[in-house]
């Protein structure tokens, strides 16, 4: 992979450098890790968002108990209470 170079000013070179030096990186590596971890946050929230949208459908629990019945949670009240 080849090497290029960023522009940012002095504060944030700075800023990035006491950070990966913190973590005893070099900013290189630093920056590498940032822009993983970064993406996966992303995927995260995307995966988040389906994740809550699917199982807002109405029955979709009951429905899954049904089909795993001995891996169903026993059912809590509003205050989280067995019920």
């Amino acid at each position: 992979m080849a090497d290029t170079t960023v522009k940012v000013d002095s504060e944030t070179r700075d800023r990035f450098a006491a950070v990966a030096a913190a973590r005893g990186q070099s900013v290189r590596a630093y920056l590498a890790e940032l822009a993983i971890e970064e993406e996966n946050q992303i995927k995260l929230s995307k995966a988040t968002a389906v994740f809550r949208e699917v199982i807002a459908q109405p029955g979709l629990a009951e429905a899954f108990d049904a089909a795993f019945p001995n891996d169903a949670l026993p059912r809590r009240d509003a205050a989280g209470r067995a019920a």
